[in-house]
């Protein structure tokens, strides 16, 4: 019999004890022996839910429905589940959730903005290891720009575009070679940021798909200059 077996079994028959025991050979099944066969949390199954991040955590949150130590040290061994540890079971933040949720971009942005609610140069330096979420760090937690989520965006052309036009909401000679990285987004930025032609993103689009299209903003910018 393995786990799920002995899980299966333990819900048409009830809990007994070597039906725990070899659920609790598998985090999920140790999860799922306490929610729905046991009903309530022991240190067995818990200590089984532990061995694996995200059960931990749903562990805390549908079993213990609390925080405690082991669970949260558990569920920390994740930057996801770090994260959602201090949203939804701590709702609150704490240094040691924040240290593991950093070891990530995607869940130190995500800490900053739903738990921490606000800044921190710590949240902020892991952030910007990714140029994704350095602009939305700036976007939606800095709400306006900063020499190093600005640098860290112009890593990729799509996010060095999206900066310039939704955070510096104007155009830049950073933003603006990165976004020329890429014939689209030289297109988009001469389009609508610079708003005009210009010999940089011009010289990007020649021979591309974008050239035709880039062509025809130009004239129509000359047209509503004259008329």
């Amino acid at each position: 019999m393995n786990s799920k077996e002995a899980y299966e079994y333990a819900l048409k028959n009830g809990p007994e004890e070597k039906t725990r025991e070899i659920a609790c050979e598998d985090p999920e099944y140790a999860y799922l022996y306490a929610l729905n066969v046991d009903k309530y949390s022991r240190d067995d199954t818990r200590n089984a839910a532990c061995e694996d991040p995200k059960y931990a955590y749903k562990y805390a949150k549908k079993v213990d429905k609390e925080s405690r130590e082991d669970t949260r040290e558990a569920a920390s061994k994740s930057p996801e589940y770090a994260y959602w540890y201090a949203l939804d079971i701590d709702e609150c933040s704490r240094e040691d959730t924040r240290e593991a949720a950093c070891k990530n971009p995607k869940y130190a942005y995500l800490y900053a903005r739903d738990v921490d609610n606000g800044p921190r140069e710590d949240t902020r330096q892991i952030a910007c290891k990714n140029p994704e979420y350095a602009y939305f760090y700036a976007l939606d937690i800095d709400k306006g720009p900063r020499k190093d989520t600005r640098k860290a965006a112009c890593e990729d052309p799509n996010c060095a575009y999206l900066y310039a036009m939704n955070i510096d909401k104007e155009s830049r000679k950073d933003t603006r070679k990165a976004a020329c990285k890429n014939p689209e987004y030289a297109y988009l930025y001469a389009k609508d940021i610079d708003k005009n032609f210009h010999e940089d993103t011009y010289n990007i689009v020649i021979n591309t798909e974008y050239e035709e299209e880039y062509n025809k903003f130009v004239n129509n910018r000359m047209k509503e200059e004259i008329i």
